[in-house]
């Protein structure tokens, strides 16, 4: 039996996404969360604990696009022909939040609010786009002869804003917990104050999501609730269920590490969830990954550079979060 190089490759795929919604979902969060805390001091120190790590989380995203380009060509052009426009966006606003960041500590007292403002916007227009794409991507993309066959703004609808806004909910609960973790005094607790609100707004979220896309979607109804399936695939509602629970109780305990610790496994239980109903198509709802496939040739030498570059990225970025570990304070720099 040969090695199955598409299936691989779509597990390094969805890897390095995962990474890149874990690592930098936080500090998008924080973007978001940024009107919520007004005073100068705590809004350094927030800008502080992500400062020194924040670039190299974005490299999951740079990772998951050339992997996507080198193994799937198909996917990659259909997807990018779809979603030109909120790729676009996105972008944008990743490139206002990054500037942000460092002009921000630069500027004079009267221009910060500027680079502020830049923070916050960007933030949440990085965010929103990406969830956009989301719920465009769950609802399928139409395709005749492997070329996207749609229109410019097929990407909007009533259930891709929704998820626009539940993937601003969920990066802001991470940016509230990772504050919890990194932070103390006056800032923490308003951080487990919004966070409680965070939890409940993202449970009613993924309640929503997860009735409304089988409604939807036949085949993904048929997936979760045909015979034997639904056995097999009942342990990850439960599973949301009970980290919701604990979530909310290590809130309550003043918990630091665990909320952000819980907030990750609730992330990483609604990825599986997403996984489940669209596998193994990479264009739902017509093409799957042996279909979208580059030659094996290009696949194995591609994977090559993959397995020798990802465990570089892995140990850089496990050594950059131990070296700026501990609480931030406000009036203390990162660097």
């Amino acid at each position: 039996m040969g090695i199955d190089l598409p299936l691989i490759w779509a597990i390094i795929i969805l890897f390095g996404i995962m990474m890149y919604v874990v690592m930098d979902g936080f500090d998008l969060g924080l973007g978001i969360l940024y009107p919520f805390f007004k005073e100068k001091e705590e809004r350094d120190a927030m800008m502080n604990t992500v400062a020194p790590v924040w670039d190299g989380n974005e490299t999951w995203l740079v990772l998951g696009g050339a992997g996507l380009l080198a193994a799937f060509p198909v996917a990659y052009s259909v997807i990018l022909s779809a979603f030109y426009l909120p790729i676009i966006l996105m972008l944008l606003g990743l490139i206002f939040r990054g500037v942000a960041f460092e002009f921000r500590f630069k500027a004079l007292e009267h221009e910060r609010h500027f680079w502020d403002k830049a923070f916050i916007g960007g933030s949440i227009a990085a965010t929103f786009f990406q969830g956009m794409i989301l719920g465009a991507y769950i609802q399928g993309i139409p395709v005749e002869n492997n070329v996207f066959a749609g229109g410019a703004f097929d990407w909007i609808s009533p259930f891709s804003i929704f998820t626009g806004c539940g993937l601003l909910i969920a990066f802001a609960l991470l940016g509230s917990t990772w504050l919890i973790w990194r932070t103390e005094h006056a800032l923490q607790r308003r951080a487990y104050a919004i966070t409680r609100w965070l939890v409940w707004a993202l449970l009613a979220t993924i309640a929503i999501i997860s009735i409304w896309t089988p409604l939807n979607d036949a085949r993904i109804a048929a997936r979760w609730f045909s015979f034997p399936n639904i056995f097999w695939f009942a342990p990850v509602p439960l599973l949301v269920a009970v980290c919701s629970w604990m979530l909310l109780r290590s809130i309550r305990n003043g918990a630091h590490l665990m909320p952000f610790v819980l907030t990750l496994i609730l992330v990483f239980l609604s990825y599986s969830g997403l996984g489940i109903s669209l596998f193994p198509n990479i264009v739902p709802p017509s093409i799957d990954i042996w279909q979208a496939s580059s030659p094996p040739q290009s696949q194995g030498f591609t994977m090559v550079g993959a397995l020798l570059i990802i465990p570089v990225i892995l140990m850089y970025t496990v050594w950059s979060y131990y070296v700026f570990r501990g609480k931030i304070k406000p009036g203390e720099g990162y660097h």
